[in-house]
């Protein structure tokens, strides 16, 4: 799952791999790599997905560990909610995340941990409690928080916003029309385009300050900055995104556009989640941001056995 993996004829170019302190994310016993999955555990009592909420120290420490026997390789703390909410102010959220993380450190030592957050100053204080990334949701709002992943060394997620300022909502959200260069003309690409742009930008400062280049995730952030359509698009040419050379983030998990896109709240858009899944994983992004790790990871493991990058479990129909 490197830019330069050969795949078969008709198969969409592979991407690239992640590696956090120096480890290549997804490597298994069997030498094969796979699709990484990196799951949600939010210190909040008001994310859009009830499920996902873990305020309490001990259901938190127990639904990392269920992540991680299920498959997960990542977890992804977060201690604010990403859309329009309670204010919680920085000191806030350092107490809800940082010791947190100790605590992930002590008892899951082979689980990597993510922290989302725009503000320096908690990337600073999780780092030091052993974070292994940082990731921005808010596309390098406060631009001080790569400096701190650079300084130390560990991986940070760039993302695409189209502008918008921590904990909004998109508001009739509109990109000019595509330059369809190198693509074929499309006028729905004028938000490829400016997410293109967007993340090469941020993640040559990312790789400037420090950050190895393969510890570089990054993310088009579906919805934010972004109606469905527009969402969908960006799913439509994953292939585009992939192709920037740098680890693809999707965080897909039970978003507004597949919603609004099935007509279903959240807690029914996980088929749906899936689909978008497997669309992203076939042309070539490498981790999936979810709250369903069980069902994420067998729909990987699939795509990764159709694009010819791992072989089946078993295989002895037909054969005996």
């Amino acid at each position: 799952m490197t830019a330069a993996s050969p795949c078969p004829s008709g198969v969409p170019a592979a991407g690239t791999s992640l590696v956090l302190r120096g480890r290549e994310v997804g490597r298994g016993g069997d030498g094969v790599l796979r699709p990484v999955v990196m799951a949600i555990v939010n210190r909040t009592t008001d994310s859009f997905y009830a499920p996902a909420r873990r305020p309490d120290d001990g259901a938190a420490l127990d639904a990392a560990h269920q992540a991680w026997a299920d498959g997960a390789q990542i977890l992804d703390v977060g201690g604010v909610r990403a859309g329009v909410g309670p204010e919680v102010d920085e000191a806030e959220e350092i107490g809800r995340v940082a010791p947190f993380v100790a605590r992930l450190r002590e008892e899951l030592p082979d689980l990597l941990v993510s922290v989302d957050t725009w503000r320096s100053g908690v990337a600073r204080e999780v780092v030091a409690a052993g974070a292994d990334l940082v990731n921005d949701t808010w596309a390098g709002h406060d631009p001080a928080l790569v400096e701190v992943a650079g300084e130390a060394g560990v991986g940070v997620v760039c993302s695409h916003t189209g502008g918008a300022v921590p904990r909004t909502d998109p508001y009739r959200v509109e990109y000019p029309p595509g330059t369809g260069a190198g693509r074929g003309a499309d006028p729905r690409d004028g938000v490829l385009d400016d997410v293109v742009a967007t993340l090469r930008a941020a993640a040559a400062r990312a790789v400037a300050c420090g950050v190895p280049p393969r510890s570089v995730l990054v993310d088009p952030t579906h919805d934010f900055g972004k109606n469905t359509w527009q969402s969908l698009h960006l799913l439509r040419r994953t292939a585009a995104l992939a192709g920037l050379g740098y680890p693809l983030l999707m965080a897909l998990s039970r978003k507004d556009f597949v919603g609004e896109t099935l007509g279903l709240a959240p807690d029914e858009r996980l088929e749906g989640t899936l689909a978008a899944t497997a669309l992203a994983a076939w042309q070539g992004a490498t981790v999936f941001r979810a709250h369903d790790v069980v069902a994420t990871r067998r729909v990987l493991d699939l795509v990764a056995v159709v694009r010819d990058e791992a072989p089946p479990h078993a295989a002895a129909r037909g054969l005996a």
